[in-house]
């Protein structure tokens, strides 16, 4: 299914496809390159396309890369950049599904953007495919990228670098650039974000600040986080900009225990590291929590990451703080928030809850 809204032909602007276009990052980048007078057309790719949002000049495209039948070239013919953007986080009991969308799907991706002609390809890397390292201080992008391998999130992001490492030296006309962010919040993700992390247990009102007693401060738990829209506005710049390579994505200050608890206006108590993983992987097993135990040990060894590359080569400076990210993200958890134009985003309800229990928590896409 093709559904085209507001595109007028010709100006000799840019035409930009982005895979994964109604999620988290997606969303936001779509209203960046409205937004720019330089893109006269996109197309955004999505397994489930919005029926009433209609940005200008934006077509959208049903495909889905996880199957094989898909026909993704003709959808990428004619195009200046292809951005992709899609990854299934979920379901962490059934990592063949993720593997089939992540690695096979994103191989489908780069493989039609090579036969179909397109000239850039940006992708979304992740902090996750880095292998463990510091956080006392940040490292670069030439940090070894094996990711941690109890997380299928983290071989997956790994892999498919490798995959990039192949697709770069076999198709050298091709500009490659890989985006590595840390972890990406906006109020209208909180939704999503609850159902992928949380899952339907966790009440929104219990994020309000002093309802949450205690946030654990435990050794590693140290991260990096970055709004959205700043996210999205790297990506748009790297299409302007004559870059290939990696760009570590993220805003000051790193975040730990005594930022979080600032936010929630708790307490920090000190806890063995491996008392809180117990209680992950058991609230895992019995399909309580969709997170996995593997994805927390990878949180808490993930390294923290030098941006000053983003910042020298794409003119990039974020316009959130971390702590706004995560603030504007807690707002939005206690709200219930979502963004009804895209189905990844949509808020829901008690009977969206009920469906995520009845399914199996962390069991399905």
């Amino acid at each position: 299914m093709i559904v085209t809204h507001d595109f007028a032909p010709g100006g000799g602007g840019l035409r930009v496809v982005v895979v994964g276009a109604t999620g988290n990052v997606g969303t936001s980048l779509v209203r960046a390159l409205v937004d720019d007078p330089a893109v006269a057309e996109i197309v955004g790719i999505a397994r489930r396309i919005p029926q009433d949002w209609r940005p200008a000049r934006t077509t959208w495209v049903h495909a889905d890369i996880g199957d094989d039948r898909t026909r993704l070239v003709e959808h990428l013919r004619g195009a200046h950049a292809v951005v992709h953007l899609a990854w299934l986080l979920q379901p962490t009991h059934d990592p063949s599904i993720t593997w089939r969308t992540n690695v096979l799907g994103g191989i489908r991706v780069f493989e039609a953007a090579a036969a179909a002609g397109v000239p850039a390809l940006v992708h979304a890397s992740s902090v996750a495919t880095y292998s463990p390292g510091p956080k006392r201080y940040p490292v670069d992008e030439s940090w070894p990228t094996h990711g941690w391998p109890g997380a299928a999130y983290c071989r997956e992001k790994a892999y498919v670098e490798r995959c990039l490492d192949a697709f770069e030296r076999e198709n050298p006309q091709i500009r490659v650039v890989r985006m590595r962010p840390g972890f990406v919040f906006k109020r209208e993700s909180a939704a999503q974000q609850r159902r992928l992390f949380a899952g339907p247990f966790l009440p929104n009102r219990l994020v309000r600040p002093r309802l949450v007693p205690v946030v654990p401060d435990m050794r590693g738990l140290r991260f990096q986080a970055l709004h959205s829209d700043d996210a999205a506005e790297a990506y748009r710049l790297a299409l302007h900009r004559p870059v290939h390579g990696a760009f570590n994505l993220a805003a000051d200050p790193p975040l730990d225990a005594e930022e979080l608890a600032a936010l929630l206006g708790a307490q920090v108590v000190r806890m063995p590291r491996s008392a809180v993983r117990a209680a992950l992987a058991g609230a895992w097993r019995l399909h309580l929590v969709p997170s996995s135990p593997g994805l927390f040990d990878a949180v808490v060894r993930l390294p923290l990451m030098d941006t000053s590359r983003a910042r020298r080569e794409l003119g990039w400076e974020p316009r959130h703080t971390a702590t706004r990210a995560i603030e504007e993200f807690l707002e939005g958890l206690r709200e219930g928030a979502g963004d009804i134009s895209t189905a990844p985003l949509a808020p829901g309800g008690a009977g969206s809850r009920l469906h995520e229990v009845a399914t199996g928590v962390g069991s399905r896409p």
